[in-house]
């Protein structure tokens, strides 16, 4: 018996919510890209930020791109989970997800033509990121002799869980260091928390039509990633507004500090 929806009402609002945090994530990238134009500079954004970020996201469009798109690894998902269970990727978390690692790629390229001061990418992220992919590569060669997708994909996706986990970190330290918040959008947080908290309610409402939590253990890298998402947005949220708050109303428009920004290293 395949999966289908109980109530058209709920799976209205599924898609709903699903476009709207759609929406809200998709334009999270755009505050931050804006903010480098204006300022002609990228001072306060750190990359290694954007380096963890662009391997989050490419790692998550394999996952969402393979789940959604091919019936083999859907079957796969049926086999483990159950023919019952809905298959917890929509169409909106595919879009997102290739719409953010042109976005993330667009900001990598700002940081080459625009103003950087004295930042660049740390070792440690260069490392993490290399033993990522390497992994990554690692896992394909195991997983095609038994055409195992679906462990493949759910590795990926472990993968963006781990990088949502500590992307935010060198960017949090680096405010921390320099007890400011310039450079680094809080649009962008705003946006994103946003997208987070729609993102989770989207597949609360999926578990209340179903019956069942198979859908957020199914994709615990949706469920953490909204979770992880929530968390750093706050903690940006309280770094902005009440830690290191701006003396003029919109931080924006702000020059470019003359100050040397001191590398940070993801810890």
């Amino acid at each position: 018996m395949s999966s289908s929806w109980n109530s058209v009402g709920l799976a209205v609002l599924y898609q709903v919510l699903g476009w709207v945090a759609f929406v809200a994530w998709s334009f999270s990238f755009y505050p931050q890209v804006l903010l480098n134009y204006k300022r002609k500079s990228v001072v306060g954004l750190n990359f290694d930020f954007l380096v963890l970020n662009l391997t989050k996201h490419s790692s998550y469009l394999i996952y969402n791109a393979a789940l959604f798109f091919s019936p083999f690894i859907q079957q796969q998902y049926h086999d483990k989970y159950g023919d019952k269970e809905m298959i917890p990727v929509a169409a909106n978390d595919v879009a997102f997800s290739l719409h953010a690692v042109a976005l993330t790629a667009f900001t990598v390229f700002q940081v080459f033509i625009y103003e950087r001061g004295t930042q660049k990418v740390s070792k440690v992220c260069i490392s993490i990121s290399a033993i990522v992919w390497t992994a990554a590569l690692v896992c394909l060669i195991i997983a095609w002799p038994k055409s195992d997708w679906l462990w493949l994909i759910d590795v990926l996706n472990s993968i963006q869980v781990g990088m949502t986990a500590i992307k935010y970190i060198p960017q949090a330290i680096m405010n921390f260091r320099r007890k400011s918040t310039i450079g680094w959008s809080v649009g962008n947080i705003l946006l994103d928390l946003t997208g987070g908290v729609l993102n989770f309610c989207q597949m609360g409402v999926q578990s209340i039509d179903q019956h069942t939590l198979v859908n957020f253990y199914g994709n615990i890298g949706k469920t953490l990633l909204s979770l992880e998402t929530v968390f750093f947005d706050v903690v940006f949220i309280i770094q902005h507004y009440v830690l290191y708050p701006v003396t003029k109303d919109d931080h924006d428009d702000l020059p470019v500090l003359p100050i040397e920004v001191k590398h940070v290293a993801a810890q």
